[in-house]
């Protein structure tokens, strides 16, 4: 019997490979593309990132949407439905909630209306670039040849056919973007929450200011003046610092586009240095951005190029790219290299509506609610026809989004946000790929609405700078902090955000370097202007100017000193915490634990003992510390936010939030949670990794599962196991430079990583490096799906343009 089953376990096995492999790209040899003009070359490095090189921009283009498919066309395809809340189609009722809350949304509508606004110039791309994804669909008519994916769908959905490609869909795409990147609107929901079970200044203890004496901001100098951002003019007095901006609680029926629904640990690091401190004389840029892990990557390496540089074919360009999307999002030209952070500013606010049937109240007046009918495909079963009303401050969303509910005299809850407007990002990605110098970057940093980057820069003659992009709203009243009543008009928004002239900039600053990391742009005392309030808390960005500090002291930095930094593991709580813990009288385990931090450095290293112990006590401490005051959706993940509260609760020692309210007659202090906190870990460990404090890991706690969008979770383990890979150890944690993100009330496993790493050499563009979190392919099996993570999860980089190993020829 034993046999035999092995014997039919390597037939399906050889069926799963056969299967596969069908559809694995060509890379060598010729194919004809209808649509192009004239011939494109592909060529392919070791790791499958391509370099396409074209007479046309529109020939440049096409080819990338062909390329983009060849590689990666489910994720597109995929993708594409969430936007339009079309999931259900592909996968029946259990994507229901999802297309529900999209549909509400309206992605797509406000899509629709950005194709009428964007130029003509960007739509004759976009569509080229739909030619190209369809002269490969066309092509390639089986479910085998598309993608594994589809041959398992049939399945279970037989009749699911892919529809061509459209400008639509790829304009559609940079709303999921904007969705993944919408900063605190998840904080707005989590204060209401946590005001259901605590008074207001209590709930304002959990969300401190920045704390600009320790951190600095991103920019420290300038002001408005005379109605524009003056980088060299002080503010004639200091103003008090405005509470200024927004929130958020996961809307938990909202799939991130981006990876998984792990919003704490979303964020980016990103530095520029002049070639005043560089070995070279030139500037050095690094970027790599944070985002819940996803297999394959949400990045898309390669590079674009016009054979020869004309008015007409202006792209020699080479960056990370989405399937979907055409042109190159973060990268480098010939000229100049750019890198994004996301900048959070407070750009959604929920208002509370009165509503009564067909209207809702305002100022006093009974307005008709607008609003549609959508019909949502449900594969398997019937249609489903759901009703969306809309006030003038935007869809109401309680009744499909997760923890969005009405209080008190309201009765629905409408969500207002700057990417339900029209806008002209789309523009934006071809402006910044042609851009030549600061001026040009500038310019197309200004299309740059939706989301709202911190955009650092630099180029070849030596320039640097910062750029605050988008549409930031301007409220009447209010800070955005929390949900406002909608019904008296007094928390709207103006019609005009904060122009664009007015945003931070800055260029050559006389430090030498610039440094973004989802930390505060700049101090409200100088800066008259809301943003944001819930900043990131600067851990990571002051770690980054300490590390330069220190390098620069040293002598000149190069692109192995930018790696090292991005590498760093350090955890920038440790010099707060450690002492406090150190001071505690403990029994048992915890004693012989405790002594792994007596010398420890700080650094989270896979096989650091200490790192492993530090955070398992930092994981109990959120979580006796604060479960028993708040409700379950408001807990603490961890992170930096959480760093600042219990920095300033260690001083505090009687504090009620030390008290564990489910104990009776007894009133616990700071001490007694701390030394509970550091046996509970001591004990945790010893079940999970043995009795010997030396013989901890870090990595053995601290692992990565590259999980796959759809399939990777489908609940049956031989299908999971055809498309996700891991686990393995990582370094680093949260809000460490290194930020490898987990969840205090989850586990130690991984929710957020470095998704790529980029480091550009402006003395020789041709020397920058990269890395990808996965690989270039989509196709599990296939050589480059997941060749690139042993690389990233050591800390390396390759090549930007790698050695050919093969090429195609594209023909008309």
């Amino acid at each position: 019997m034993l046999t035999v089953l092995i014997a039919l376990a390597l037939v399906l096995a050889g069926v799963v490979v056969y299967t596969v492999r069908q559809s694995f790209p060509q890379v060598d040899g010729e194919l004809k593309v209808p649509g192009l003009t004239s011939s494109v070359e592909v060529g392919r490095d070791q790791y499958g990132v391509p370099q396409i090189y074209a007479d046309t921009a529109e020939d440049l283009f096409l080819a990338q949407g062909y390329v983009h498919a060849q590689d990666r066309f489910w994720e597109m395809d995929f993708r594409r439905h969430v936007t339009a809340g079309r999931l259900s189609e592909m996968f029946g009722k259990t994507t229901l909630d999802n297309d529900k809350a999209i549909r509400t949304m309206g992605w797509r509508r406000v899509a629709e209306q950005e194709l009428s606004l964007i130029n003509d110039k960007t739509r004759r791309y976009l569509d080229a670039y739909a030619k190209g994804v369809n002269a490969w669909l066309t092509a390639n008519p089986d479910a085998s040849q598309r993608s594994f994916e589809y041959s398992i769908l049939k399945l279970q959905n037989g009749d699911y056919q892919p529809e061509p490609w459209s400008a639509l869909d790829s304009v559609a795409w940079l709303k999921a973007m904007a969705w993944d990147l919408r900063s605190n609107m998840e904080d707005e929901i989590d204060r209401a929450l946590a005001a259901t079970k605590l008074p207001k200044e209590r709930v304002d203890q959990l969300y401190p200011g920045f704390p600009f004496d320790q951190h600095k901001p991103i920019v420290t100098q300038g002001t408005v003046a005379d109605g524009r951002f003056d980088e060299k003019a002080e503010p004639r007095q200091p103003k008090g610092t405005q509470a200024l901006t927004q929130a958020a609680k996961t809307f938990d029926a909202v799939p991130s586009t981006m990876g998984s629904q792990e919003r704490e640990g979303i964020g980016s690091n990103s530095w520029v240095v002049s070639g005043e401190h560089t070995k070279t004389g030139k500037p050095l840029l690094a970027n790599d951005p944070h985002l819940s892990p996803a297999m394959p990557s949400v990045w898309y390496q390669a590079g674009l190029h016009c054979r020869k540089l004309t008015e007409a074919c202006q792209y020699d360009v080479t960056g990370f790219t989405f399937s979907g999307v055409p042109g190159v999002i973060i990268g480098r030209t010939d000229k100049i290299a750019w890198g994004f952070t996301n900048l959070g500013p407070d750009v959604a606010d929920l208002f509370l509506e009165q509503v009564k049937e067909g209207s809702y109240l305002y100022k006093g007046e009974w307005l008709k609610l607008e609003t549609r009918k959508e019909e949502i495909k449900v594969a398997g079963s019937a249609p489903v026809t759901i009703d969306v009303r809309t006030t003038r401050h935007g869809p109401l969303v309680n009744e499909v989004m997760g923890g969005v509910k009405p209080t008190g005299e309201a009765t629905g809850v409408a969500l207002q946000w700057t990417a339900l407007m029209p806008g002209r990002t789309a523009d934006a990605i071809f402006e910044l790929n042609q851009a030549r110098d600061w001026h040009e970057f500038r310019a197309a940093a200004a299309l740059f609405e939706v989301p709202s980057q911190n955009l650092i820069y630099a180029d070849t003659s030596g320039q640097i700078g910062y750029q605050a992009p988008g549409r930031i709203p301007v409220r009447e009243k209010g800070d955005g902090t929390w949900p406002v009543p909608g019904w008296t008009g007094e928390y709207d928004w103006r019609t005009a955000p904060i122009p664009y002239d007015q945003l931070p900039t800055v260029s050559d600053p006389a430090e030498g370097y610039i440094v973004t990391a989802n930390n505060a742009v700049i101090d409200p005392r100088r800066y008259p202007p809301l943003l944001t309030k819930d900043w990131s808390y600067g851990y990571r960005s002051q770690r980054i100017l300490d590390r330069l500090d220190q390098e620069i002291k040293k002598g000149k930095v190069d692109a192995a000193t930018m790696s090292r930094i991005q590498q760093d593991t350090h955890n920038g709580f440790a010099t707060t915490l450690v002492p406090a813990l150190m001071k505690i009288d403990v029994a048992g385990p915890a004693v012989q634990a405790r002594e792994l931090l007596k010398d420890w450095d700080g650094e989270q290293g896979l096989d650091s003992a200490p790192a492993a112990y530090f955070n398992a006590v930092w994981g109990n401490l959120l979580k006796n510390t604060f479960d028993d005051d708040l409700p379950e959706a408001s807990r603490p993940g961890g992170g930096d936010r959480w760093f600042e509260v219990v920095r300033r609760l260690l001083d505090a020692p009687g504090d009620p939030f030390w008290d564990d309210t489910t104990t009776k007659n007894v009133t616990e202090t700071r001490d007694d949670i701390l030394r509970q906190s550091l046996a509970d870990a001591a004990q945790e460990l010893s079940d999970r990794l043995g009795s010997d404090p030396k013989s901890w890991r870090w990595g053995d706690l601290h692992t990565l599962t590259l999980t796959n969008a759809t399939f990777g979770t489908s609940g049956i383990g031989p299908i999971e196991m055809l498309f996700n890979r891991g686990p393995f150890g990582v370094a680093g944690s949260k809000d460490a430079v290194d930020a490898t993100g987990w969840n205090a009330q989850k586990g130690y496993e991984v929710s957020a990583v470095p998704s790529m790493r980029m480091i550009v050499d402006l003395s020789d563009v041709s020397k920058s490096q990269w890395i990808n979190l996965t690989g270039a392919s989509g196709h599990a099996y296939h050589a480059n799906y997941w060749d690139q993570a042993p690389l990233w999860a050591k800390g390396e980089l390759v090549p930007m343009t790698g050695p050919k190993v093969s090429t195609l020829k594209l023909n008309p």
